[in-house]
């Protein structure tokens, strides 16, 4: 510890000798003083109020923020656009540099540099810097996670803090508590069992009727994998639908890398614990819900996960449980189904060359209606995690994170168990860093909301504004509702491969208001697209276009550029290459105009007999290529209804990302730019070690 640090360790004893968790006003003014922080609760005449505090949060541990001070400080957050009234981050993953910058998206600092301005001084950034430097050392000494703490800093609380010649607090508060023991770690290596799985056990099977275990069997075979490989724990019977059946988990010869539970809540108990006492098992997914979702279940379901945990203190971690309510998991490179939705219903069919992704998810039925409505999302592997009784989402994301092979991971979320918000945040900063990018959404997003979350999968939702700060700042793509979530998780894998180079937009269309629309729909929070400059040789080159396709009296060259519904495919996509070979454009988005006479848009057109979709000549067949050779991002904009579904199909399946209207593809690219140069800037600073 530094001797700041020191100081306030012996602080924290001397309050709680006395009997304290929190400091008095003497032992304040001493920790402040330390910091390098005046305590005057006299107000400055004209200085600008901030706040500035450390709070030790259930989810996340140690969190900075700041923001408005004073009486602004009591201002409800929903007034003001994102990080406009108080910005946050988890301890561990910032410093003073990138907290400051942080910091200078909010109104306060805004206030701060206008009074400087005003009186014709600097603004106080290395005054802030050296602070948030000091609170971070604090954080860091006295966080829950951190093992060597001695104390666990609670809060500390500086509200308002003034700015002049030196720092300044008006009022101050601190508490502090004894450290609590934290869970065991899972012993995540063995997720590799669970979503490879060599040999699968189910228990739950019915042999007569068609139960929830006798749909996963079904679904297990259905989906190609080896029935030799299965096994079934069932009494009296010696198979099912071909499957060998034993007794139960002491007949079982060998061990099984995966079993799957599929009996009544009621029953789950005391097998668990005969499956902890067996050693015959690596990993266990638990299909039953009702544990600790309701007032009845919560403390038996409590009691369970304490002997769960307590297991993994053994040789080896014992078996890792996914679940308890838990759908399943898809797992296409493990080759097995074990969703109990009948195949029937949900069909996975390949949509990718090269399925890169996976969806991790507290909700099955999430899962489900998203894959169903948008099969082009198409992960490798589908997890359920249910009521997270063992793993949890930071054990899942830290893994497929790091698993070869998988650029994008779209995550559901409804809550955290205590600080796995802070081991999720670090994985995503990891996967950031390593190339990966995350789309999530939070659900309970309201008072009603997070009372169905409660009663699903009895997790606690948590602070909205909080984890979407922390989150966001950590490197993932926070999404606000299913629609973002969807677009944002289908083009983070469609322009995985693309290079961002910066912001400057083109913008293509048939249709003057597509074109404006696309100008309209570029900014998001703290970002914006702008409409690239063309270069004089892309407008000649465009113009010759124009002349060649007898369009030159009816379209100004510019950007963006609305080259009316008279252009055919080879137009459209000429001068798309055009924008894309501009320097001076860094992304494309192009409408299609399915509905312009010219286009090649219909399966089948009864006015021109071969000028449609199998033409050559068509954008189904050029597009394609086109999108392909180059290394910046193109979007194809298909606005128009059922008739143009088999040419957006087309165009999706052969890997060109389309969109359905330009306000949706236009967004999400904004959003998609943003966290992607926010990726960049994370990758600069690595060496700076904001990564702990």
């Amino acid at each position: 510890m530094s001797n700041p640090t020191i100081a306030a360790a012996e602080l924290f004893r001397q309050a709680a000798a006395g009997g304290r968790d929190s400091l008095n006003p003497a032992e304040l003014a001493s920790l402040l003083g330390g910091l390098g922080i005046a305590l005057e609760p006299a107000a400055a005449v004209g200085a600008a109020e901030i706040r500035v505090s450390l709070n030790n949060t259930r989810e996340f541990g140690m969190v900075i923020s700041a923001g408005l001070g004073g009486l602004e400080a009591g201002l409800d957050e929903a007034n003001f656009r994102r990080d406009r009234a108080s910005v946050y981050a988890a301890a561990g993953l910032t410093d003073a540099e990138d907290f400051l910058r942080l910091f200078q998206r909010t109104v306060a600092w805004q206030k701060l540099a206008a009074l400087a301005r005003r009186d014709g001084v600097a603004a106080p950034e290395a005054l802030l810097r050296d602070c948030f430097g000091r609170l971070l050392e604090l954080a860091r000494a006295f966080a829950p996670d951190n093992p060597e703490a001695p104390f666990v800093l609670q809060s500390l609380e500086l509200n308002p803090l003034r700015a002049g010649a030196g720092l300044a607090a008006g009022a101050a508060e601190c508490a502090f508590a004894a450290p609590r023991p934290a869970r065991l770690p899972r012993p995540v290596a063995k997720i590799d069992k669970l979503i490879h799985p060599k040999r699968i056990g189910i228990i739950g099977v019915s042999g007569s009727g068609m139960n929830f275990g006798r749909i996963i069997l079904r679904n297990l075979m259905g989906s190609g994998y080896p029935k030799e490989h299965l096994l079934i724990l069932k009494p009296g019977e010696a198979e099912i639908d071909g499957v060998k059946c034993v007794d139960g988990l002491k007949a079982i010869e060998g061990k099984l890398d995966l079993l799957i539970v599929a009996v009544a809540a009621s029953a789950v108990y005391e097998l668990v614990d005969e499956i902890i006492e067996t050693d015959a098992v690596d990993a266990v997914m638990l299909i039953p819900g009702s544990m600790g979702e309701t007032k009845k279940s919560r403390e038996p379901a409590a009691k369970l996960a304490e002997r769960i945990n307590a297991a993994h203190a053994r040789p080896g971690g014992g078996p890792i449980f996914l679940g308890a309510n838990c759908l399943g998991v898809v797992s296409h490179p493990g080759g097995y189904d074990s969703w109990f939705i009948p195949l029937e219903r949900l069909p996975k069919p390949k949509k990718k060359p090269v399925r890169n992704s996976a969806m991790l998810s507290q909700s099955g039925a999430f899962m489900i209606t998203r894959i169903s409505q948008n099969p082009w999302l198409d992960p490798a592997y589908l997890l359920a995690l249910g009521n997270q009784t063992d793993l949890t989402h930071g054990d899942l994301l830290g893994y497929f994170a790091a698993l070869p092979g998988i650029e994008t991971i779209g995550i559901y979320i409804e809550g955290f168990k205590d600080l796995d918000g802070l081991q999720f945040a670090r994985a995503v900063r990891q996967a950031v860093l390593n190339g990966r990018q995350i789309v999530v959404y939070k659900s309970g997003r309201t008072p009603p909301g997070q009372g169905g979350v409660m009663g699903h999968t009895a997790s606690i939702a948590g602070g909205l504004t909080l984890f979407e700060s922390v989150v966001r700042h950590a490197g993932a793509i926070v999404t606000e509702d299913l629609n973002a979530f969807d677009d944002l998780f289908y083009i983070a894998g469609a322009l995985h491969g693309k290079k961002i180079g910066g912001n400057r937009l083109g913008a293509i269309s048939g249709a003057g208001f597509e074109a404006v629309a696309m100008a309209d729909n570029t900014e998001t929070d703290g970002f914006a697209l702008r409409m690239g400059e063309l270069e004089e040789t892309t407008v000649r080159r465009i113009e010759e276009v124009l002349v060649a396709k007898k369009l030159d009296q009816l379209v100004e060259v510019r950007n963006p550029i609305d080259i009316n519904p008279g252009a055919d495919d080879e137009a459209h996509l000429e001068i798309a290459e055009a924008f894309l070979q501009d320097p001076a454009i860094d992304a494309v988005v192009i409408g299609l105009d399915p509905t312009a006479p010219s286009v090649r848009a219909l399966e089948q057109s009864q006015l021109r007999p071969g000028y449609d979709l199998n033409d050559p000549k068509s954008t189904l067949h050029l597009m394609p290529s086109l999108a392909e050779r180059h290394d910046k991002p193109l979007i194809g904009i298909i606005d128009g209804g059922k008739l143009y579904d088999a040419m957006a199909a087309g165009l999706m399946d052969r890997g060109v990302c389309c969109f359905r209207n330009c306000t949706r593809g236009t967004q999400a690219l904004a959003r998609y730019a943003q966290a992607r140069l926010y990726a960049d800037y994370l990758k600069d600073r690595r060496p700076g070690g904001t990564v702990s």
